[in-house]
């Protein structure tokens, strides 16, 4: 369930182990070789789980290092030169360091593998299998492999077949894609014309508090944070044209409180642990339920209380999509499902869109008897990035 504190779940047991077992000191070794690699599919997210365990390692001897796109690969090699025991990466910097030789992966012992279905969405599936042919890397009997999400489909259920012990832990903390019960959902209809009147009523409604504002394109992220601008609202955006560090300095101002506002697309959307975010609007509603849960899941976190307001457009083909799906997640979280949302979910159009079968997978398929696959990326919807880049 999102917000239930996975990052800790897996950086404190390793860094137990760590410090129990032992670990190299490899300053004075070209070759640098981890114990732990921690993978994650964008660079906001694997920057936050690294300064996560520089928090928990800090006093210790294990020196966590994080390398990801968009920045230098001297600055990288730099990093890992000075030593280097936990990892953090996105998939293509990983293998490009692994590629100069730079790493080793003999003495591996755990890898991580976080927001794993996101990083097959974002087509990182070619990434992840020669990671795993890599020259040196222990098999997986040899190895501790870890993988998290808040949502577990089958088709990753497939890749975890292939890539973890046969006898592995199926772990369901909460309601695998479910929405936390401490978020209060309220979805609005509001035609498109009218949103960003319906979304400066609500700001000026919150006024400071710290908002994230979630639309479907990149254009309009900075349409609308520059719209909020001009209406004196302090606001950033972020999104996947930005350059990394106005990615970063954007960031840095919403947690600061210099903008209490940012609007973002989907780049934003999984995994970011900002602290205090009081509101979560869905400008743009997605059309599929995991982008959904994962959305409103960057509010109400770790016990906080949240409020998430989607605007709804009933003309709108997202929407329609979507529907039913949310009604059941909203029903789940014992929130307040609007009658006319009922109509809508249950109209013709709602019920050809709607899926029997959740994509959440909160069971393991192996207790369902299902027959082995080669593990494919088939029935995932779009992903949200690749909606982004038709904008």
């Amino acid at each position: 369930q999102t917000g239930s504190g996975k990052t800790a779940a897996f950086l404190l047991p390793i860094l137990s182990h760590l410090m129990v077992k032992g670990v190299e000191s490899s300053a004075f070794q070209a070759l640098k070789e981890p114990e732990a690699i921690i993978v994650a599919p964008t660079r906001e997210l694997i920057n936050q789980i690294y300064l996560d365990a520089r928090k928990f390692a800090y006093g210790t001897c294990v020196r966590p290092v994080v390398i990801y796109g968009g920045t230098r690969t001297s600055h990288s090699l730099k990093e890992i030169s000075v030593g280097c025991n936990i990892l953090c990466a996105t998939p293509g910097r990983l293998l490009d360091i692994i590629g100069k030789e730079k790493i080793g992966l003999t003495k591996l012992r755990y890898l991580v593998l976080d927001e794993a279905d996101r990083m097959l969405d974002m087509g990182f599936r070619e990434d992840i299998e020669n990671l795993l042919r890599s020259p040196g890397i222990p098999s997986k009997e040899e190895r501790q492999t870890l993988m998290f999400s808040a949502t577990f489909p089958s088709s990753i259920q497939s890749l975890a077949r292939n890539i973890l012990k046969p006898d592995y832990l199926f772990v369901v903390v909460g309601q695998v894609g479910g929405a936390c019960s401490d978020v209060e959902q309220v979805v609005m209809e509001v035609e498109e014309f009218g949103k960003k009147d319906k979304l400066m009523e609500i700001l000026q409604e919150t006024g400071s508090e710290r908002t994230m504002v979630f639309v479907k394109t990149k254009k309009k992220a900075d349409f609308i944070a520059t719209f909020l601008c001009q209406e004196k609202v302090p606001s950033t955006s972020i999104h996947g044209d930005r350059e990394q560090k106005e990615r970063e300095t954007a960031l840095r101002d919403f947690k600061t409180g210099q903008c209490p506002v940012i609007v973002a697309t989907s780049v934003a959307a999984r995994g970011l642990d900002i602290e205090n975010v009081s509101y979560v609007i869905n400008f743009d509603i997605p059309d599929d339920i995991d982008e959904y849960v994962h959305r409103i899941g960057r509010t109400g976190r770790c016990g906080n209380i949240g409020r998430a307001i989607s605007f709804f457009d009933k003309r709108g083909d997202d929407e329609q999509r979507i529907a039913r799906s949310l009604v059941k997640v909203l029903s789940d979280a014992h929130q307040e499902v609007p009658a006319w949302l009922e109509e809508v979910a249950f109209s013709a159009h709602g019920m050809s869109a709607y899926n029997p079968r959740s994509k959440f997978a909160s069971t393991d398929d192996r207790q369902r008897g299902e027959s082995r696959k080669d593990f494919s990326t088939s029935g995932f919807s779009p992903s949200v990035a690749q909606a982004e880049e038709e904008d």
